[in-house]
């Protein structure tokens, strides 16, 4: 690093991980209408508002069951129980994600199998799933991470060919699109027996709280969902199975149903900053840019590079002086959270997750970015490297 100034100095005072803001300036009529509207009738929960937005969510992702619920955490464990799994039974998860995906494992007294992931998408892939097949495993829980969907196909094919559910943890790549190798297309989250996600703010399709929700195609898991979610129950105080208290409200509700109206707009301005980011970056050696996989488009949750774990560090703190904000998507791989340290099944060394956790950082990206920004943020990691 020569310790040059990088220029611009002024555009990155209003650089921002997320902008949150900015984005809400942008459809501020049409939210704050929803919202009255919610204020004005009282429809606070189970408003008309709330079967609205999973009706259309639905109708978006081409699921035949939407249902909402509290939070993307809610929604993992609501789908888990709607297998009606055993204390003991195996689920396969990644090494490599955040702390929700084994968390739900964890608290229903599941066995979490943590496998590493694939070195190009960070995402599990058929062979490591097949490895990690024993008669006790149930489950498997692909991660769509930072916004491109694992390998299902080959993923789907292995747990076919051992009658093992498939639960897609879609939270960072709603809007993303799977190609199957007979050019047949469906969105994250509808490939599996039941696909996940969340609303948290910060999320693609985000609302002002939290938010969550299950999708299926089946009748059958997308009635024992909504009874889970509903405390166990289909009619009032007739209670057939456990479940918990997980309900999206009606103004996130009214707040989803408006944005999603953006979500390929927004999708759109994602692709077109990681594109000026690969372009401005693509000279600096030091740095590989995300991998796209052919089989899935990248929605960019997160615009995630690799740098030389030595320097990452230093980086950070450089950009840190810059005014530019960066993050560590996920610094310490779940075997070794203490929480998970004596909980399951870890298959392998995990070298790749190992290395992962010492190599990625995270840049700004959200629908409001502008070349000035990326420019500015590029040629900072540019300056830091030459």
């Amino acid at each position: 690093m020569t310790g040059v100034e990088a220029p611009n100095k002024k555009v990155a005072e209003v650089i921002q991980m997320v902008d949150l803001k900015g984005q809400y300036a942008k459809i501020k009529p049409s939210i704050d209408a929803a919202i009255q509207n919610c204020l004005d009738n009282a429809t606070f929960i189970k408003g008309p508002q709330v079967a609205q937005f999973e009706a259309q969510l639905a109708d978006y992702l081409g699921a035949n069951h939407v249902v909402s619920c509290g939070n993307g955490t809610d929604a993992l464990q609501i789908a888990m129980m709607a297998f009606g799994l055993k204390p003991g039974d195996e689920v396969i998860v990644p090494a490599f994600t955040y702390v929700a995906t084994a968390e739900a494992i964890g608290l229903l007294g599941l066995t979490p199998v943590m496998v590493d992931v694939d070195p190009l998408t960070f995402n599990l892939n058929r062979e490591l799933v097949e490895a990690a097949i024993t008669p006790k495993t149930k489950l498997v829980v692909p991660v769509h991470l930072f916004g491109q969907c694992a390998d299902m196909e080959g993923i789907l094919d292995v747990c076919a060919a051992h009658q093992i559910a498939v639960i897609e943890d879609a939270a960072q790549a709603i809007g993303a699109t799977y190609r199957f190798v007979d050019g047949t297309t469906k969105k994250a989250g509808t490939l599996g027996d039941i696909g996940t996600t969340s609303f948290f703010p910060s999320k693609n399709l985000g609302c002002y709280g939290d938010g969550g929700a299950v999708y299926t195609q089946s009748p059958e898991l997308a009635r024992k969902a909504r009874m889970i979610a509903n405390h166990g129950q289909e009619k009032k105080y007739i209670h057939e199975m456990i479940g918990i208290n997980s309900r999206l409200d009606s103004l996130q509700a009214a707040i989803l149903t408006e944005k999603l109206r953006y979500l390929d707009e927004y999708t759109h301005a994602r692709q077109k900053a990681a594109s000026m980011y690969d372009a401005a970056l693509a000279e600096v050696a030091a740095v590989e840019i995300p991998f796209r996989a052919d089989f899935s488009t990248h929605v960019f949750h997160q615009y995630t590079l690799k740098v030389p774990a030595q320097d990452r560090e230093g980086l950070q703190e450089y950009l840190r002086q810059r005014k530019i904000p960066s993050m560590i998507y996920y610094p310490v791989p779940l075997n070794q959270q203490k929480a998970y340290q004596h909980l399951g099944r870890v298959m392998g060394n995990l070298a790749v997750t190992q290395e992962l956790c010492k190599q990625v950082i995270s840049l700004p990206m959200h629908t409001e970015m502008t070349e000035a920004h990326i420019a500015y943020i590029s040629e900072a990691i540019a300056t830091y490297f030459s």
